[in-house]
C-alpha cells in the first residue's frame, strides 16, 4: 500500500493529511498559527515559524498516528496562502516576515503607480482587471521602494507553496497556475519568465522557475527528512496556493464547476472552457490541463465572524472554556429563528475592506437598518446573509460571462455552520454541496501527490475518488424574500463608497 502526504498552511491553521490509494483519508492532523497585523492594512507571518514549522509538527504528527513508515510515502504535495510575497537571500533564508494576500494593502501607491506606467488599455490586457491588493508585484515593488536594503539582498522573491517546496527539496518553483494568477505580468501561461514585464518591478533571475502543479520538482533532502520525518528521496510535486488545492479537494474538476472557500476570507474559483476576462474578477489559465479560471476573493469571512464572537458573543467564549462548548455553534443559535432579511437589517461586510467584485481596499462595513427590536443575534445573521449576497454577486458575474453556474462545491471550516449555508443557497438559489472529505486544501495536495507520480492518470480521475456529504437545496420561497435585500445591499456600497472612503481615513 503506498500513501501521499497533503499540508496546507492557511491563514489561521495548517492542516495535513495521508490518503491511501483509494482517496481515503488515513490520518489527519491540525495546528493553529496566528496572523499578525503591525499596521492598518498590513497582514505578516513568519516564513519559519509559521510556514516550515506547521509543515514539520503535521508531518510527524501524521506519520506518528497513522503509523505508516516514511518509506511508504509516495510523494508529497503542499499549499499555502495564495498571492504571498516573501523575499529570500541566497540561501534561501527570509529577509523579512511574508506580506500575506489580498487582505495586504499596503501597496496602493505601487498599485497606482503600475497603473499608469502601463496605462489602461495595457493593464486591460495584462490583468484582465484593475491591478489589486492580490498582485504580487506590487508588492514586490512596495518592498522596491520601502525596503531597498531587503530588495538589494534579494535572491527570489517567493510565494508561500514556493518557500515549502524550497525547504522540502532545495528548488525554487511555482506552479505555472499561481505564477499567472497572482505574479502578474511577470511569467508567461508555460511559467517561463517575461523579462520585459520585469523590468518595473524586479530582476528575471529573482523570480521562481514556473512547473506543472504535478509536477515532480525534486525530492525530500537530508536536511528536510530529518526536520519532517519523511524519507530522504521522497518526491515532491511543486504544489499551489490553498485555495486552487482546495478546488480540486471539492471537485473543481470541469467548465461550470464552481468553488467558495468558506475559510478566513472567502474564494472563489469557477472552472471555465475559455479565457474569461472582467474587471471585476479574474480570468487566468487553470491547473488543469486545457481549462481556465475565474477567480474572485473577498476579505470577509471567519475573520468577520471571528470579530463578532470576540465582541459581541463573549459568553460563547466562556462556555467553550468552562463547558467545553463550541463557541462559534453557541454564536449560531437562535438566527434560523429570525426571518430573511434580519427584520429589516443589511450589513455590509466590508470590515477589512473588500477584494472582488468591488477591488476597493478603502471600503468599510456598514450596518444598515438598526431599530430598538433588534438583537446582536440579527446583527450576526445580518452579517452571515452580507457575504451571502457578495457570494451571490459573483454568481451573477460568473453567468453574465456566460459561464453556467449549476452548483456550489462549498469547502472550508464556514461550511460546518448549516444555517449559513442553507442562507447562502436560499439567497443565490443555487444548490450547494459539502465534501464527504472536509479537511479541504490538504487533501487536494495528496490527491494531486497521486497525480505527480502516477497513481491517477489525471485530473479526470479523481471524480470517482471525490465523494458528497450534505446538499443544501434552496428554498425558492426565501429565495424570492431574499431579493429585494440583495437589491439594497448592491445599492448601499454604489451610494456610500466616498463615505466609507472618507472615514477609512480616520481608522486606527
Amino acid at each position: 500500500m503506498h500513501y501521499f502526504l497533503g499540508i496546507d498552511v492557511g491563514t489561521y491553521s495548517s492542516k495535513g493529511v495521508l490518503t491511501d490509494e483509494s482517496g481515503k483519508v488515513v490520518s489527519r492532523a491540525v495546528t493553529h498559527h496566528g496572523m499578525e497585523n503591525p499596521e492598518p492594512g498590513y497582514y505578516e507571518q513568519d516564513a519559519d515559524k509559521v510556514w516550515w514549522n506547521d509543515f514539520c509538527i503535521l508531518s510527524k504528527m501524521l506519520l506518528q498516528q497513522s503509523g505508516v513508515e516514511p518509506e511508504k510515502i509516495a510523494c508529497v504535495g503542499g499549499s499555502t496562502l495564495g498571492a504571498d510575497c516573501l523575499p529570500v537571500d541566497k540561501d534561501g533564508h527570509p529577509l523579512r516576515k511574508a506580506i500575506l494576500y489580498g487582505i495586504d494593502a499596503r501597496c496602493v501607491e505601487e498599485m497606482e503607480y503600475l497603473s499608469q506606467y502601463y496605462g489602461t488599455e495595457k493593464v486591460k490586457k495584462l490583468f484582465g482587471r484593475p491591478i489589486c491588493s492580490g498582485d504580487v508585484s506590487a508588492k514586490i515593488l512596495w518592498i522596491k521602494n520601502h525596503e531597498p536594503e531587503v530588495y538589494r539582498r534579494t535572491h527570489k522573491f517567493l510565494t508561500g507553496s514556493s518557500y515549502l517546496t524550497f525547504k522540502l527539496t532545495g528548488k525554487y518553483v511555482i506552479d505555472t497556475f499561481l505564477g499567472m494568477a497572482s505574479f502578474r505580468p511577470l511569467y508567461y501561461p508555460d511559467g517561463s519568465i517575461h523579462k520585459e514585464m520585469c523590468k518595473p518591478i524586479c530582476m528575471p533571475e529573482q523570480l521562481a522557475e514556473g512547473m506543472p502543479v504535478t509536477h515532480i520538482c525534486g525530492t525530500v533532502t537530508k536536511q528536510a527528512a530529518k526536520e519532517t520525518g519523511l524519507k530522504e528521496g521522497t518526491p515532491v510535486i511543486t504544489g499551489t496556493g490553498d485555495s486552487a488545492a482546495e478546488a480540486i479537494s471539492v471537485g473543481v474538476l470541469a467548465p461550470g464547476d464552481l468553488m467558495v472557500q468558506f475559510g478566513s476570507s472567502l474564494f472563489f474559483y469557477c472552472c471555465a472552457d475559455r479565457l474569461i476576462q472582467d474587471e471585476r474578477v479574474r480570468g487566468n489559465p487553470f491547473l488543469i490541463p486545457e481549462t481556465y479560471s475565474v477567480a474572485a476573493g473577498t476579505n470577509n469571512g471567519g475573520t468577520l465572524q471571528k470579530w463578532y464572537l470576540e465582541q459581541l458573543f463573549s459568553e460563547c467564549l466562556e462556555k467553550e472554556k468552562t463547558a467545553g462548548l463550541n463557541a462559534y455553534e453557541e454564536m449560531v443559535k437562535g438566527i434560523s429563528e429570525i426571518s430573511p432579511g434580519s427584520d429589516g437589517l443589511i450589513t455590509l461586510p466590508y470590515f477589512a475592506g473588500e477584494r472582488t467584485p468591488l477591488n476597493d481596499p478603502d471600503a468599510r462595513g456598514m450596518i444598515v437598518g438598526l431599530s430598538l427590536s433588534h438583537t446582536k443575534r440579527h446583527l450576526y445573521r445580518s452579517a452571515l446573509e452580507g457575504i451571502g449576497y457578495s457570494v451571490a454577486q459573483h454568481i451573477d458575474i460568473f453567468r453574465e460571462n456566460g459561464l453556467p453556474v449549476k452548483r456550489i462545491a462549498a469547502a472550508g471550516g464556514g461550511t460546518k455552520n448549516a444555517v449559513w449555508m442553507q442562507m447562502v443557497a436560499d439567497i443565490a438559489g443555487v444548490s450547494l454541496e459539502t465534501p464527504k472529505e472536509d479537511i479541504g486544501a490538504a487533501y487536494g495536495d495528496a490527491l494531486m501527490a497521486a497525480i505527480g507520480v502516477g497513481f491517477y492518470q489525471g485530473f479526470s480521475d479523481l471524480r470517482q475518488v471525490i465523494q458528497k456529504k450534505c446538499i443544501y437545496k434552496p428554498d425558492l420561497e426565501r429565495h424570492e424574500l431574499y431579493k429585494p435585500f440583495r437589491k439594497l445591499f448592491d445599492e448601499l456600497y454604489r451610494c456610500n463608497q466616498e463615505i466609507l472612503h472618507s472615514l477609512s481615513k480616520h481608522n486606527k
